[in-house]
């Protein structure tokens, strides 16, 4: 009898009134019969056997991978017909002789490179090339101000990578001039900079702030005895003031929740009915209680904002029984950063388009909210903790948990 074709297409064929098994590879051919005229049945039989073969076939297939592949060497200066380039890990910035930024370009690019899977002498080159990295720069006495601060600090990942790209800028734009010779007029050389690039003034500051705290570090430790960067951005209202979002706002947040994933839709609705920020919610990893009400500890980076924030019952029922771990798992470098693009993005494409009103709005939002029910000021500061250093931020222990839980309920999510 012809073969005939199930769903397995040609897998499985018949011969007489049994299904049989055909598996062709490089190494030969499997051909045996399953026990059974049930098609169905056979189906069943077949699906880890045909599982193997493709495993089989896959891992002797050689495969592209894209690996990062820089075009200058990453960690140090460069020369070039028009001046000088700075090479950061993903980002060449190209500086003129009159230390004018000419442009910015990426340091390299994507680039396929064939996997042979199995094979052991490729398999190993291609390990190889993967975790080596090129040796970087050596050392001086003003690189190790800016190790020690970020050791001491414990700076990691995206906040490290953005502090070592400021140092190299400053240290182009200064001709390397040592710090213990370097004045203000050095530190506004990068905000010169910044302010060419559009950047606001906000973002200057925290920018140029990783120096300056590098310096103030190394002035206690009596490495130095001035700070170049010191109030070296002037005060500009260029902020961007950002807007709650309204009731309106809400509604539309809500018809179109389900397209976020499960852990950014309990993501937004943490950050709507509590109004912590959004880097603080990557802080959790832990729940306690006072007198039954569950609570998490927040806002650990700066003293005026660690604080305790009750678990608002609108949230309660899209958390776990128990939090005992991170609440949020991200393998992005900066996993705040990466939350804000993802939700931001979802505010637009939910009809939300202000360029005011975006996600840290949920904390404007929480603010108006309680201060409409009547919160009184020193409650509402202790459930979103200070924006700046206050001497009524350090009095006490702070209210008992239940009378925040109180207050907290009152902002609501409505999404």
């Amino acid at each position: 009898m012809a073969a005939a074709r199930a769903r397995h297409g040609s897998y499985l064929f018949q011969r007489g009134s049994m299904w049989w098994i055909k598996l062709r590879s490089p190494t030969g051919r499997i051909e045996r019969s399953l026990g059974t005229s049930d098609r169905r049945t056979a189906e069943v039989i077949a699906l880890p056997m045909i599982g193997e073969h493709k495993a089989a076939l896959l891992a002797g297939r050689p495969r592209l991978v894209a690996i990062w592949e820089h075009k200058l060497e990453p960690g140090r200066e460069h020369a070039s017909p028009d001046g000088r380039i700075i090479a950061t890990d993903k980002e060449l910035i190209h500086i003129g002789h009159n230390g004018a930024i000419l442009k910015t370009e990426p340091n390299g690019g994507l680039r396929s490179h064939v996997d042979f899977g199995s094979h052991p002498v490729t398999n190993r080159a291609f390990e190889e090339a993967l975790t080596s990295r090129p040796e970087l720069a050596k050392k001086n006495g003003d690189d190790s101000v800016l190790e020690t601060y970020l050791k001491h600090a414990n700076i990691t990942g995206y906040f490290e990578r953005e502090a070592r790209a400021v140092w190299a800028l400053y240290r182009t734009l200064t001709e390397g001039k040592p710090l213990k010779d370097a004045d203000r007029d050095d530190g506004r050389k990068l905000v010169a900079h910044f302010e060419s690039k559009g950047l606001k003034s906000a973002t200057i500051q925290k920018k140029v702030g990783w120096l300056t705290a590098a310096c103030n570090l190394a002035i206690k430790e009596g490495r130095l005895k001035f700070n170049p960067f010191s109030s070296v951005v002037p005060e500009r209202n260029d902020k961007l003031r950002r807007l709650p979002l309204d009731d309106a706002d809400m509604k539309l947040v809500k018809r179109n929740l389900a397209k976020l994933s499960e852990s950014d839709q309990l993501l937004f609705r943490l950050l709507a009915s509590t109004g912590m920020r959004l880097s603080e919610a990557f802080e959790i990893d832990g729940e306690m209680k006072e007198r039954g009400v569950r609570y998490v500890i927040v806002g650990k980076k700066t003293e005026q904002s660690l604080r305790r924030v009750p678990l608002p019952a609108d949230v309660l029922p899209h958390l776990p029984k128990v939090i005992k771990g991170p609440l949020f798992i991200s393998k992005h470098a900066d996993p705040p950063d990466m939350a804000s693009k993802r939700l931001g993005k979802f505010l637009d494409d939910s009809g939300i388009t202000d360029p005011r009103k975006v996600v840290h709005s949920l904390r404007h939002r929480a603010q108006d909210r309680l201060r409409a029910a009547g919160c009184p000021e020193d409650i509402r500061w202790a459930i979103l903790g200070h924006e700046e250093k206050t001497v009524a931020a350090g009095y006490g222990e702070g209210f008992p948990v239940p009378t925040l839980r109180k207050w907290i309920d009152r902002i609501g999510c409505d999404a």
